[in-house]
Formats: structure tokens, sequence, C-alpha cells
């Protein structure tokens, strides 16, 4: 009787402590609050330790295929705070600081990557994209039977969730029987997190189509993408920048031309994703040009091209490429010469490869059914090995080869270059020869004729800005912004018309009109109707200050009225005043805290 008793008592203690592991497992999990404030539901950046079987890989590589990295409980995901079920009131406040290495991510992102990496980090690495596309584009059919697409990525230094993201936009947007391949080419990065834990997050959670491609030394874009291609073996050879993402239905328009003629080679219309808030919007339909300083520039499309029977989804010939992202054959890659390995890392090859599209019988088309993304940085996050000029040099290799004699249009500019060596191009002379290529004349007359031959005194023109919006933004409110606790309100320190000045608050004047401020639908502060309040983006510890209105967003968009702060979206942080009772009334950004020295009206 007593060994069934005690038999009895073992099985109860023991039934009792799984009840009691189950339930504090449940309790430490699912039932603790994640953000730190009511109105924004996710919580800071979080140190948490990696680590990873380390791989190494010698060239291509097959990854086995698995699942997607969808699983929430992925190991290499953790660093990424999740979203919580309650929206964002506003999409831009995903940039917002809760802490110091929240403002360390942030600080260190613009000075490596030139965006705002705190909101990709918590973007994670699927987001959906508002589709841009015309809606004719989606009654647009195409064959069932399509070349088979490689699309090769090259980076160098790259943000982890902003390349990944890059790629799972392409295997999750595009149809698996044309995606023959992704090949992901590492410019000899420096970034640990770009080696053996970018190499275990692909093994574990990217199908078998992702390779790995690793450069033993920096080669830069140009040869990084000869290399990529190399390697590649489907019909098609699709490049990308390592900071895109594919929209809705990319894919087939860019294949569909180049099987009617595979000396079609196509580029789709590249939407802007915004640096400093990551929203993602429509590009309008422009066409590649170049001014005679041998920038790629963007020039409006002809009203005749798109007055066909397609309307705005009709395919434009296009005179040059960006660059960064286009579709070609890839036997027709390797014959037109692939790109001049003469030239280093980054520059020029755009309209190099575009001038020899034209020249040597091919032709370049942009595609407005095919939306890609692109984030377009402030400025180039990285410089070239030994601090060469490495626009210059392609660019005299450029204008030597296929310029003719309107390379003095180019030398009239840069003068200082003449006598510059740039290397053995009797290589690039031969494969001009043997292709038979046109001159350049014929190509201005017949590709490029709206460029202007600028005579022997003349200069060039400035470019003026394209799509620069005529109708001014929708004003929203209008009046003093009036800190509730001291009073006053925010006023030029000096003039609002001083560019680069910063702000103050001082006595509410009802009588002054340079303490009015315009908040319109483009989410700009302006004082007195002449500048714009901005906010350094690299110094985020820097005093607000007017600057000229650039309607880009970032800098100068604030977000009113949640709780009464005003909150930048590229500084992640809320105004508030240094210290109420000072005289100097200085003004600051910081960590958002819902503080009263943090609330404030717009009185009209």
């Amino acid at each position: 009787m007593g060994s069934v008793t005690l038999r009895y008592f073992c099985y109860g203690c023991l039934f009792t402590s799984v009840t009691w592991t189950l339930l504090l497992f449940i309790y430490f999990n699912f039932s603790s609050e994640s953000y730190t404030f009511s109105n924004v539901p996710f919580q800071g950046n979080q140190r948490v330790p990696w680590r990873f079987k380390p791989r190494f890989t010698k060239g291509p590589k097959r990854l086995p295929e698995t699942q997607h990295q969808d699983k929430a409980d992925s190991q290499f995901m953790k660093h990424i705070p999740k979203m919580s079920e309650k929206k964002l009131e506003h999409f831009s406040e995903l940039g917002m600081i809760f802490n110091e290495v929240d403002q360390q991510i942030r600080n260190a992102g613009y000075q490596k990557h030139a965006f705002n990496v705190l909101i990709s980090n918590r973007l994670g690495y699927n987001r959906d994209v508002p589709d841009t596309r015309d809606s004719k584009c989606k009654d647009k059919s195409y064959p069932m039977i399509l070349p088979s697409a490689s699309i090769i990525i090259c980076f160098f230094n790259e943000a982890l969730s902003v390349l990944l993201r890059t790629v799972k936009s392409v295997l999750d947007r595009s149809p698996a029987n044309l995606l023959h391949e992704i090949i992901l080419v590492d410019d000899h990065s420096d970034f640990i997190n770009l080696k053996d834990e970018l190499e275990d997050y692909i093994w574990k959670s990217l199908p078998r189509k992702v390779k790995m491609v690793r450069n033993s030394e920096r080669e830069g874009l140009i040869r990084g993408r000869m290399i990529g291609a190399s390697h590649a073996t489907g019909d098609v050879l699709v490049f990308l920048d390592s900071h895109c993402e594919v929209n809705e239905l990319w894919l087939q328009p860019l294949l569909a031309p180049i099987m009617q003629d595979r000396k079609t080679v196509v580029c789709p219309v590249i939407d802007i994703i915004n640096a400093d808030t990551l929203i993602y919007s429509a590009s309008p339909i422009v066409r590649g040009g170049f001014n005679w300083g041998l920038h790629f520039k963007w020039d409006p499309v002809p009203a005749s091209m798109l007055n066909g029977p397609e309307g705005q989804t009709t395919a434009i010939k296009s005179p040059t490429m960006a660059g960064g992202l286009f579709a070609m054959n890839r036997d027709y890659f390797n014959e037109l010469g692939q790109y001049d390995s003469g030239m280093d890392i980054w520059g020029g090859e755009n309209l190099e490869i575009s001038f020899r599209i034209w020249m040597c019988g091919g032709q370049l088309k942009i595609i407005p059914c095919s939306r890609v993304g692109h984030i377009f940085r402030k400025r180039r996050p990285y410089g070239s090995p030994r601090g060469q000029d490495t626009m210059a040099h392609n660019s005299l290799r450029l204008a030597h080869v296929w310029m003719d004699e309107f390379k003095e249009q180019y030398f009239a500019l840069r003068p200082e270059l003449r006598v510059r060596n740039y290397g053995n191009i009797s290589e690039r002379v031969e494969l001009r020869r043997r292709l038979k290529c046109k001159s350049f004349k014929w190509y201005l007359d017949n590709v490029y004729p709206e460029m202007k031959v600028l005579g022997p005194n003349e200069k060039a023109r400035a470019q003026q800005p394209l799509n620069r919006a005529v109708k001014r933004p929708k004003v929203l409110q209008h009046g003093r912004i009036r800190h509730l606790l001291s009073g006053k309100c925010i006023s030029a320190q000096s003039h609002p018309s001083q560019k680069g000045g910063i702000v103050v608050v001082k006595e509410c004047d009802l009588s002054d009109p340079n303490q009015i401020w315009i908040y319109n639908e483009e989410h700009e502060l302006i004082l007195a109707n002449l500048l714009c309040l901005d906010m350094a983006e690299t110094h985020s510890s820097d005093s607000p200050r007017l600057m000229k209105c650039h309607g880009s967003g970032g800098s100068q968009q604030w977000i009113l009225g949640i709780n009464n702060r005003i909150y930048q979206v590229s500084a992640g942080q809320c105004l508030q005043v240094v210290d109420p009772d000072n005289i100097k009334g200085y003004i600051a950004m910081a960590i958002c805290d819902g503080s009263i020295v943090q609330q404030w009206q717009i009185e009209s």
C-alpha cells in the first residue's frame, strides 16, 4: 500500500512540475509587452549573440532546397524586432529611436551605407510593395514559354537586411520556372556579417537556386558583374543592384522582348525607395541620356513615343541606361564584349555598354510594365581603392574607343584629362572593328538627335531638374508652433531667410509674420513661406536648421499631431526644448519619451 501511495505521489510531483514549466514558458514568451510606447508597436534593437556554423565558399555553390525564411523562429531573424499586432499610425515611425543602441545603428547606417539601416532592419527580409504599374499592364499577357533568367547581384559592404530583402523579393515575385538562379557576387566585403552569417542563412533558409561567389580581392562592380556572368547558365542575364526590391510581374515583361529579338537589351522602370524612410513610391516614365561631361541623366519621353495603341505601356527606345538594372541575352552579352575589363570599380560603364549596343546592331529599351524599386542614396558610401578617380579613367577609355571626333566635346569640359593615362585600349578598338560598329555620328543622328553638339566657344547648359512639381503641396495646417510647457513659439534665431540658421523658441508675437509656419501634405514645415525645417542626416545631435526645401522628404519630413509631438522621420527623434527656463530657447532632437518638453501645438 505504501509503495502505491509513493508511486502516485511521484506521479503528482512530476505532473505538477511539467505543468508549471509549461505555464512559465507561456508567460515569459507570450505575455510580456514588447514595446516602449503604446503608439509605437515595436521595441528597440537588442544585442543578440549570433552563433553559426562556419562555412567557406570557394566559387559558385548550389545551396540545398529548404523552406524560405518566413518561419518566425529562424535563428538568423532573431536580431530583427518583430512588429506587434498594433498597427503603426505612420509607417515613417519605423525609424523611431528608443535607446542608445538604436541611435548607434541609425548613425552607423548613414555613415556606412548612406541610408536608414535602422528602418531596414525593422522591415525584415519580406514586405509588400505597392503595385506601381499602369493599370493597362495588368491586362497584358506573355508567352507561357520564355527564356530562363540568371539574376546577378554584385555587392560590396552592403547592409545585410537590404541585400537579403533584394534576394527575397526576387524569389517571391518571380515565376519558379523562369528563375534559373540567383548569383550573389561578394566583391571582397569587409563586414563580418556578410561572411559566415550570410552563408549560414542562405544555406538554411533559401532555395538551391541561390549561389554565392566570393572574390578574393576587390574587383569593383564592372569586373564583379563579369565574374557573375561567367558562372551563369540561364538564357538571359538580369543584373540588379544589391539594394533593390522587384515589383509584381516584373520578370516576364523583360524576357518577352529578348525572346523576340536576342539583340534587344531591356531595362525596367526604376521606382524610388526613399533613403531616409524606405518608403516605396512610383517613378515617372523617363528615358536615359547623357551630357558631354559623360554623366548619365534622365530625359523626358517624347510624347510621340507614348501616343501609340499601347499608350503608357509601350516599350521605349532609350539612348542610354542607368546601368544598375538591365536584362540581356547571355550569348549576346558575350558576343558584344561583356564589359570593358580595363575599366575600374564603377562609373562610365553604363554609357559604354549603351553606345556599344546601339552602334553595334542592337537596341536598348525601357519596359514600363516592369518595375523595380531602388534605394537612391545621396552619396556613394565607399570610395575606390587607393582613392583613384575611376569615373575619369573609365570615361577616357569610353571616349577614345567609341566617340570618334566627338570626344573633343568631352575634352572641352575636361581639358586636364587629355594627358592622363587610361591604359591599353587595343582590345576594345579591335572589338569595335570586328563587330563592324557604326560611327558615333550615326548614334547622335539616329539614336540621340536631341543631343546638341557644342561649338568651340559654347558651354554646356546646366541640366534642369526633371519632374519638378509645378503644383504646390496642399497646406494642412497654418500658424504659430507653440511649446505647451513654456508657452513660447518656434522662430528663427536670426532671420527666417537665413539658410542654415537654427531655430529657437521665443516669446509668441501675434503681430510677427516671421513666426508663421506652414505644414503641408508633403510633411514639410516651412517658416514664413521661405525655408524648410531640416535635420542633418548624419549628425542627429545638431540643432534643427532652416534650409531650402528639396521636396524629397527625409531630413525635411515631420509628423505632427500624435500626443502633441513633432517627430522627425530621418532622425527618428522628437523635437524638444533643451531648457524651458533658459532665455536662449535652444531646441534639439531627443528620444521620443512623451514628456511635456516634447509637446507642441500649431495655433492658427
